[in-house]
C-alpha cells in the first residue's frame, strides 16, 4: 500500500474528471462521516457552476496535483447532511481544543494521509495544522505551483496536532451525537487545565462544552473559573442541568455563584435541587462574602469525642468523594460544640482502638462574622490547612480550607 501526504489547501480547487477525462467541476469541500469511519474522507463535494455534487470515496480512482479522476461518474446532487463533518465549513479557520496541549487553537489547514489500495486512492485525516507553515501554504495557494510551495515551506518548522487529540467545538448537542464527538480526552484533564480552556472560549462555545460534559467533570471545571463566568454559563443552561452541576460543587461555591445570578434565575435553579440542599444554600447565602460564613464550606467530618481511630477510618471511607478537601477531623461534644482537631496524618500512625481525643490538638476557630483579612492572618499564624467556623455557642458551622483563602488573596 503506497502512502503520501496531501493538504486540504492543495485539495481545494482540484479539477474533477469523468471516465473520459472530461472536467465535470472543481473540488469545493471534503467531508468525514464519523459514524461510518472517523478518519477516512467519505465524501468529496464538487462544484459545477452553481450546482454541487456529492461523490463517494469509492467513486474516486486517483488524486493528484493534476486533478481527481473518477472510476464511477454517477453524480448525486449535494444536500446538507448533519452527519457530515466538512473540512472547509466545519474545521478550516475554526477553533478546536488541543486535548494533549490543553489549549484552544485555530485550524489553518488539514493534513491527510493518502493511501493507495486496490488501485484506488483514499484520504485519511492525519493532523490539523496550526502553525506559520500552514498559513504560508494558504497564502501561496493558487499563486505558485503546489510542488514549489512544498519546497519553500521546508524552511519553516511545522506545527500540527494529531487528529486523535482534537476535540471539535459543536454547539448543537444533537449534531455532536451525529458527528460522534467524544469528550473522553477532556474528561481526563485536570480541572484547572479544563477551566483555562473554558475561559478562552466564546460564551456560546463555553456553554456548549459544559453542556456536553458529565455533571461531575463540569462541576470540577467550573469550580476553577471566575464566579461571573460560572454564573454566565449556568444561567444559559436549563435549570435541571444547572442544578445537577451545582449539586456536584462545594456548597460555599454554589452560594457564591447563585449570588452572582439574577434572583429569579437562581430561584429557578434552587427549585430543581433537593430540599435539604436548597435549605442549606439559602442559609449560606445570608452571610456576606467577605466573612467566615460566606467563605466556609459546610462539608466536613465531625465526630463525637468518644470516637476511635477505627470510627474515623470508617467515616473517611463513607466520605470518599470529599477526601481531596479533608485535612482534619473535628471532635464535638454532645451539644455539637467544637472540642478538638485531629490532623488526618495522625490516624495512620495510631492503633485502630486509639481514642481520637488522645490525637487531637486544641482547636483554632473563627466566628461566623469574622472578616477575611483576619481569617488570612489566622491561617498564616498557625500554618493551617483548614479552619473551623463556629457560631455564638461555639458549635461547628463549617470549615474554610486553605484553597478558599488562597482564592481570596489572589482576588486582591
Amino acid at each position: 500500500m503506497a502512502e503520501e501526504i496531501l493538504y486540504f489547501t492543495e485539495l481545494l480547487g482540484l479539477k474533477v474528471f469523468d471516465l473520459k477525462g472530461r472536467k465535470i467541476g472543481t473540488l469545493r469541500d471534503a467531508a468525514l462521516v464519523p459514524l461510518i469511519d472517523p478518519l477516512r474522507v467519505d465524501r468529496f463535494l464538487v462544484g459545477a457552476g452553481p450546482a454541487w455534487f456529492s461523490i463517494r470515496h469509492d467513486q474516486v480512482q486517483s488524486i493528484s496535483f493534476e486533478g481527481i479522476r473518477l472510476s464511477d461518474e454517477r453524480l448525486t446532487p449535494y444536500h446538507s447532511d448533519e452527519y457530515m463533518l466538512r473540512m472547509g465549513r466545519d474545521l478550516l479557520d475554526q477553533q478546536v481544543i488541543d486535548a494533549q496541549g490543553r489549549k484552544v487553537v485555530r485550524v489553518n489547514d488539514i493534513t491527510f494521509l493518502m493511501k493507495r489500495h486496490d488501485g484506488r486512492d483514499f484520504l485519511h485525516v492525519m493532523e490539523v495544522d496550526i502553525g506559520i507553515r500552514s498559513m504560508f501554504r494558504r497564502i501561496l495557494h493558487g499563486l505558485l505551483p503546489p510542488r514549489l510551495v512544498r519546497r519553500l515551506q521546508t524552511r519553516i518548522h511545522p506545527h500540527s496536532i494529531r487528529w486523535e487529540f482534537c476535540n471539535v467545538l459543536e454547539p448543537d448537542p444533537q449534531r455532536r451525537v451525529r458527528l460522534n464527538i467524544s469528550n473522553r480526552l477532556l474528561e481526563k484533564m485536570h480541572p484547572a487545565d479544563l477551566a483555562d480552556i473554558v475561559e478562552k472560549l466564546s460564551p456560546e462555545d463555553r456553554e456548549a462544552l459544559i453542556r456536553a460534559l458529565d455533571s461531575g467533570t463540569a462541576a470540577e471545571a467550573l469550580s476553577e473559573v471566575a464566579p461571573d463566568i460560572q454564573a454566565s454559563i449556568l444561567e444559559s443552561l436549563g435549570s435541571e442541568k444547572a442544578a445537577e452541576i451545582l449539586e456536584e460543587m462545594a456548597p460555599d461555591q454554589v452560594a457564591d455563584v447563585l449570588n452572582e445570578m439574577e434572583e429569579g434565575r437562581s430561584e429557578e435553579i434552587l427549585d430543581e435541587m433537593e430540599p435539604e440542599d436548597k435549605h442549606e444554600l439559602e442559609e449560606l447565602r445570608e452571610f456576606r462574602e467577605d466573612t467566615a460564613g460566606g467563605l466556609m464550606n459546610t462539608e466536613y467530618i465531625g465526630l463525637p469525642e468518644t470516637a476511635t481511630v477505627s470510627d474515623a477510618m470508617a467515616s473517611l471511607r463513607h466520605n470518599e468523594e470529599n477526601l481531596d478537601n479533608i485535612y482534619y477531623l473535628f471532635l464535638v461534644d454532645a451539644d455539637e460544640r467544637l472540642t478538638g482537631t485531629v490532623p488526618l496524618a495522625r490516624l495512620f500512625l495510631a492503633a485502630s482502638e486509639s481514642p481520637l481525643k488522645d490525637l487531637s490538638t486544641e482547636p483554632v476557630s473563627v466566628a461566623l462574622d469574622e472578616r477575611k483579612d483576619r481569617i488570612a492572618e489566622v491561617f498564616d499564624k498557625y500554618n493551617l490547612l483548614a479552619l473551623p467556623v463556629t457560631d455564638e455557642e461555639h458549635r461547628m458551622a463549617g470549615v474554610i480550607s486553605v484553597d478558599d483563602i488562597v482564592n481570596v488573596l489572589r482576588r486582591r
